[in-house]
């Protein structure tokens, strides 16, 4: 999934706060929806009227959503679409049961089915989504997501993204505080009350044409159409200041959204070939490389992590056409003497300590100050999970890594509060994690990423004429994928197991295995030859 052009730029100049709907923007949980919907109606209709025709037509997920549901608060949408079937109830209360035959105890009902069919079906969240509201964060934008619905909290729940949303306003809480007027603008304006931003310091978000007139009554800054639905033109005429495809058209103080793909849909390294020797054409190729889980398997014990005869020939064949590197989370002398090739650049420890060709000392080793607080966290981790068979405590320079490969499943919970504990005792730490692995590691913003770049700078190949490429197979790899994504090439490793693979990441390509690896680097060495690939 390439990035496309930004539309359109949210700035500190113009905006203080970004309010977003939450279905078909955050999240999308539309086939829970419409099996509720689809659920309530049809079991209403068909206690009321025979369902032979007429009236008694069966809800249609389709049509009748997006006439009488899409966009409205769940009252207001039992009321839309009984009154399309020529049905008049009573409104009642918010407080009224699912069994009630009002307006909305019918509602009720629905959120009833809803968070049945939740569990079953569950949330769809994109991870560009996640990657565009954490850059709103990051650059000190407060976010609201508000819903017309009553399950706006669950569904944030099932997807995991509470914690992106400094205020969540819903139905349940405009029921609660007797909001009155129209619906929808007051959910954004309460949105912004909780946030003490005025409307006009304030954009909103919306999917549909509800959401887009909410906005625009409501006087925000700016209102941006997100054209999930197909109905852009409808939400241009409708008041948004621009209708965007994805939020991957949005930037942020001119930073855009990273370009996060699933992992399934990446397409082959190896069959890409031809796309990745354009990108190289005219260029000097600066190779990166990941050791554990990329140029070797994932193993047992770190030990057993030995690269092959095969796999350290085609490194060194591919490092006589071009300047190759190897980042790893070891210790960079384990790791240099693990790979045995002279003439590399070496990043051990995360990129914490990284060294030139010849054994050249390029970098000042980062995170030397916390060498003491390791030491102690060291043996206060070694003594909390001394009783724990099958854990494996490895101490490295600049971190402390736990693996819990070889524990049983049921007491993986116990090893990660343990480390949590560890890291509430030592200021100064932060936790990773890896595959199988928890990581302490000093609290310095540095990763493989800015290890990547400080490489590429200090080996003088910072420059237009160089293509960097990164391969790596880990969630500590993501970081120089991400750094990689304006301007190189990005490799994911799957690797054997499929639960340790992340769903999504920041690469560009993905290769199966380390057997794959190895062709790759092969054929990318004909390439640079001028060979037939």
């Amino acid at each position: 999934m390439l990035c496309q052009s930004p539309a359109f730029d949210i700035t500190r100049k113009r905006c203080d706060a970004v309010l977003s709907g939450l279905e078909g923007v955050v999240a999308n949980a539309a086939k829970a929806h419409a099996v509720s919907w689809k659920t309530l109606f049809d079991e209403y209709l068909k206690s009321k009227i025979p369902v032979t025709g007429g009236e008694g037509v069966p809800f249609d997920k389709e049509r009748d959503y997006h006439h009488y549901i899409a966009g409205k608060p769940v009252y207001e949408g039992v009321a839309s679409f009984l009154e399309s079937r020529g049905i008049d109830l009573p409104h009642g209360s918010p407080n009224d049961p699912p069994s009630a035959e009002t307006i909305c105890g019918l509602g009720n009902r629905k959120s009833q089915l809803f968070a049945k069919h939740l569990e079953t079906l569950g949330v769809e969240v994109d991870a560009t989504t996640i990657e565009f509201f954490q850059l709103l964060k990051d650059n000190g934008f407060r976010t609201a997501v508000v819903s017309f619905d009553g399950s706006c909290q669950a569904v944030l729940k099932a997807a995991g993204i509470e914690d992106l949303f400094d205020v969540r306003v819903d139905c349940v809480i405009s029921e609660q505080s007797g909001l009155e007027g129209d619906p929808g603008t007051d959910l954004f304006l309460e949105a912004a009350r909780q946030l003490d931003v005025s409307p006009e310091r304030a954009f909103v978000l919306a999917v549909a044409v509800p959401g887009v007139q909410a906005g625009r009554r409501g006087k925000f800054g700016a209102v941006l159409g997100v054209n999930g639905s197909g109905h852009a033109v409808a939400l241009k005429e409708k008041g948004a200041d621009v209708v965007v495809k994805t939020l991957l058209e949005l930037t942020v103080e001119g930073k855009r959204p990273l370009c996060v793909n699933t992992v399934k849909d990446l397409p082959s390294a190896l069959s890409s070939l031809d796309e990745i020797k354009k990108k190289i054409a005219g260029k000097r190729l600066f190779v990166a490389l990941d050791y554990d889980g990329t140029l070797t398997p994932i193993v047992e014990h770190p030990d057993l992590a030995v690269l092959s005869e095969e796999m350290r020939g085609a490194v060194a064949a591919l490092a006589t056409h071009c300047t190759v590197a190897v980042v790893s989370g070891r210790d960079r002398k384990n790791v240099e003497t693990l790979v045995g090739i002279d003439g590399l650049s070496y990043a051990g420890s995360h990129g914490f300590d990284i060294s030139g060709p010849a054994g050249r000392l390029i970098s000042a080793e980062q995170g030397t100050r916390s060498l003491p607080v390791l030491d102690s966290a060291e043996k206060s981790i070694r003594a909390y999970l001394d009783r724990f068979e099958g854990v494996l405590v490895e101490r490295k320079k600049f971190s402390i890594a736990v693996h819990y490969r070889k524990v049983e499943k049921n007491r993986k919970q116990e090893v990660e509060a343990a480390v949590d504990r560890v890291l509430s005792e030592h200021a100064g730490l932060r936790k990773g994690s890896g595959k199988k692995v928890f990581q302490l590691q000093p609290e310095i913003d540095w990763h493989k990423g800015k290890a990547l770049c400080w490489l590429m700078d200090a080996l003088d190949l910072d420059r237009p004429d160089v293509l960097p490429l990164y391969m790596g197979d880990d969630v500590t790899d993501e970081d120089a994928f991400r750094v990689l994504q304006d301007g190189g090439i990005s490799v994911l490793v799957k690797g054997e197991d499929a639960e340790e693979t992340p769903p999504h990441s920041a690469a560009r390509y993905a290769l199966d295995d380390c057997r794959q690896v190895r062709e790759f680097l092969v054929d990318l060495t004909e390439l640079l030859q001028g060979g037939p690939k």
